[in-house]
């Protein structure tokens, strides 16, 4: 663990909040969203994950790799043909 410091719970509206020195910030990663969770007498403040982060990439990847074909046969009915609308 590093350093510990001390600050003060500030009244911002309705609420209360903490100022974080941007040296923690930059520390932890946390630059933008997060998520806050409690564990008994602890707040755990975390970076939120961005979802499908990578996803990119991967897709890339597996389509160079002739890897992004369906895996299930498509057999479709009369309806499917006939009374389906886009």
């Amino acid at each position: 663990m590093g350093t510990a410091i001390k600050t003060r719970i500030v009244k911002i509206g309705n609420s209360q909040g903490l100022r974080i020195p941007k040296t923690l910030l930059e520390q932890s990663g946390i630059n933008s969203e997060v998520e806050i969770e409690v564990h008994g007498n602890h707040l755990i403040i975390r970076p939120v994950k961005q979802a499908r982060t990578g996803w990119e990439k991967a897709f890339a990847t597996m389509a160079e790799k002739h890897d992004d074909v369906l895996l299930d046969d498509i057999k479709t009915t009369e309806w499917d043909q006939v009374e389906w609308e886009w």
